[in-house]
C-alpha cells in the first residue's frame, strides 16, 4: 500500500502503474481537496464568471452558462470530447493516466470533491481500467481527448476492463464494489480533461523501459565486448576525465566494474583499435544516461504539478487563476530528446550485433555457427535489429516542432506532446527488442569465446540468457528465446548487480 499525500516519486508510480500496488489517500491530501472545493462553492456564491465552470469551453468562453446547467455542463463536455481513435492503450499506461491525474487532484487546486478523488483511487485498487484509445491528443488544453475516455466509467459511461474482461463502464464499476458518481459537480468535467496525464503515463513508461534496456544492455555488450576480445585502453579513466561528461564517465566506470577479472578483453592482436561500437561505449551510451537522468526531472515535477485550468486556490475566500498548466511543451520536448536517445541505444545494440555475426578475425565463426553454410546461425537476428533501426530513425522524427490550431483558433499553438510520447514508447519497446536480439547472439558468442574466462560481475547476466537461450547449435528457431529474454528486459530482470 502507497499512500498517496500528492508527493509523487517514479518508484512509487512504477508500482503503482506497473505491479498494481494499492493506494490510500492522505489525510493531509484529503484536506487540500476540500479546500479547494470549498474555494470553488464560495466563488460561485459570489456569482464570478469562471471559465468552464459557468461559462462554455475553448471558443465558446464567453457564452455565460445558467447556474441550472452547470452539472449538465460537465457531463456533457466528457461526452462530446470522447472522439478518439486508434488501439486501445495498455493497462500500465491507462493505470499511469489513472494515478496522474488523481495525484493532480490531490495538489488542491481543482476544485474536485474528495468523492471524486476517492473513486479514482478505488478504480486503482480494483484494477478497473477503463478503454482508452491511444489516437486524439494534441497535447495541449490537457489531453482532452484521451482524457475524456477515461472519465466515462465515472459517469456509469464508456467501456472498462477488469479482471481481463471488457464490460461497460458502469458495470465493471459495479463488479468492483464501485458506483459511478450520480453527477459531476461544477469543474469536475473539466478537471477530469484538462491535464497532461496522458502524456505524461506515455513518457514516464517510455522512460522506465528506456532505464530497463540501458541497463541490460550495458550488462549485455559487456559480454559482447569479451567474446569480441575488445582493448580495455579505450575505458582508461584518464581518457574521460579528459572529456568530464558526467554521463560518459559512469558509463566507462561501470563497464571498468563488469569487466574486471575477465580473461578474454585484450586477447585480440589484430588491430590497435576497436570499431567504434565497442570503443565508443561510454561516448555513446554516457549521454542516453544523462538524456534519462534529464527527463527524470521533468517526469518528477509533472507528475506532482496541478496542470488542469482554472486552478481553484483556497485563498482569499477563494481564487481562480485562469492559466495554462495543461500545456504540453514540456513534456513534448522531452519526449523527443528521450525518443531520439534511446534510437541511438538501440542503434548501437545493432551495431555490436553485426560484429559479432562477422567477428571471425576475433576468434568467432561466421554468424556464430558451429558449422555454417549447412546453417545460417544468427544471420537473421541482424535483419530484425536493422528493421528495427530503420523504424525507430522514422520515429524518431520530431512532432514537437509542428502545431495545428483548434478550437476555432483559440487554442492556436498545440504541443503535440501526445504524439511526441507515443513515439518514445514505441521506440522504447524497439530498443528493449533490439537489446533482446543482441543479447541472444552475446549468449552464443560468450559460449563459443568460452564462458569459463567471463568475468565474475557479467556471470549473473550471462546465467539469465543461457537460461533463455539454448546453447550454440544447429539451426532452430528462436522466436520464443528471442521473446523470453525481451520479456525478461522489459521487467528488469537482465540487469547487472549495481546498475
Amino acid at each position: 500500500m502507497i499512500e498517496l499525500d500528492g508527493h509523487l516519486t517514479p518508484e512509487d508510480a512504477e508500482a503503482i502503474a506497473l505491479r498494481g500496488t494499492r493506494v490510500a489517500l492522505a489525510p493531509s491530501a484529503r484536506a487540500k481537496v476540500e479546500a479547494s472545493h470549498r474555494a470553488l462553492q464560495a466563488i460561485l456564491a459570489r456569482g464570478e464568471p469562471v471559465y468552464g465552470v459557468n461559462t462554455g469551453f475553448g471558443a465558446l468562453s464567453t457564452v455565460r452558462i445558467p447556474d441550472g446547467e452547470l452539472t449538465q455542463l460537465q457531463r456533457n463536455i466528457v461526452l462530446s470530447h470522447a472522439t478518439g481513435v486508434g488501439a486501445p492503450l495498455p493497462v500500465e499506461a491507462v493505470r499511469g493516466m489513472l494515478l496522474f491525474r488523481l495525484n493532480s487532484f490531490l495538489q488542491g487546486a481543482s476544485g474536485v470533491r474528495p468523492e471524486l478523488v476517492e473513486l479514482l483511487a478505488g478504480m486503482l485498487n480494483a484494477g478497473v481500467h477503463p478503454i482508452v484509445p491511444e489516437q486524439g491528443s494534441v497535447g495541449s488544453s490537457g489531453d482532452l481527448v484521451p482524457l475524456a475516455h477515461l472519465a466515462l466509467p465515472l459517469l456509469g459511461e464508456g467501456r472498462a476492463q477488469i479482471g481481463g474482461e471488457e464490460l461497460p463502464g458502469g458495470e465493471a464499476l459495479r463488479q468492483a464494489g464501485l458506483a459511478p458518481l450520480p453527477a459531476l459537480a461544477p469543474k469536475e468535467g473539466l478537471a477530469l480533461l484538462n491535464g497532461t496525464a496522458y502524456m505524461l503515463s506515455l513518457l514516464f513508461l517510455a522512460w522506465t523501459y528506456g532505464w530497463r534496456a540501458l541497463r541490460g544492455a550495458l550488462g549485455i555488450a559487456a559480454l559482447s565486448f569479451q567474446a569480441l576480445r575488445g582493448r580495455l585502453e579505450a575505458l582508461d579513466p584518464r581518457i574521460h576525465a579528459l572529456r568530464p561528461h558526467p554521463g560518459q564517465a559512469q558509463v566507462a566506470s561501470w563497464l571498468r566494474e563488469l569487466l574486471e577479472g575477465n580473461a578474454l578483453a585484450d586477447s585480440h592482436r589484430g588491430d590497435v583499435q576497436d570499431p567504434y561500437s565497442l570503443r565508443c561505449l561510454p561516448q555513446i551510451l554516457g549521454p542516453v544516461l544523462e538524456t534519462l537522468w534529464a527527463v527524470e526531472g521533468r517526469l518528477r515535477a509533472e507528475m506532482n504539478a496541478a496542470t488542469d485550468n482554472p486552478l481553484i486556490l483556497p485563498d482569499g475566500g477563494g481564487t481562480a487563476l485562469a492559466g495554462g498548466n495543461f500545456h504540453g511543451e514540456i513534456l513534448a520536448l522531452a519526449g523527443e530528446w528521450l525518443a531520439v536517445a534511446l534510437a541511438e541505444l538501440g542503434a548501437s545494440c545493432e551495431r555490436r550485433l553485426s560484429l559479432l555475426l562477422t567477428g571471425e578475425t576475433r576468434g568467432l565463426p561466421p554468424f556464430l555457427s558451429p558449422r555454417p553454410g549447412t546453417n545460417s546461425g544468427l544471420m537473421l537476428l541482424q535483419y530484425t535489429a536493422a528493421a528495427l533501426a530503420a523504424e525507430n530513425k522514422v520515429l524518431a522524427h520530431p512532432a514537437a516542432v509542428d502545431s495545428i490550431p483548434t478550437s476555432g483558433g483559440k487554442e492556436d499553438h498545440n504541443a503535440m506532446g501526445g504524439t511526441s510520447a507515443w513515439k518514445a514508447l514505441r521506440i522504447a519497446e524497439n530498443v528493449l527488442a533490439q537489446v533482446a536480439l543482441e543479447g541472444v547472439a552475446a549468449r552464443w558468442a560468450a559460449a563459443l569465446a568460452g564462458e569459463e574466462d567471463l568475468s565474475p560481475a557479467t556471470r549473473p547476466v550471462y546465467a539469465v540468457l543461457a537460461d533463455l537461450v539454448p546453447p550454440p547449435g544447429e539451426d532452430a528457431c528462436l522466436g520464443e528465446a528471442i521473446a523470453g529474454v525481451r520479456a525478461a528486459l522489459r521487467e528488469g530482470r537482465i540487469a547487472p548487480h549495481g546498475l
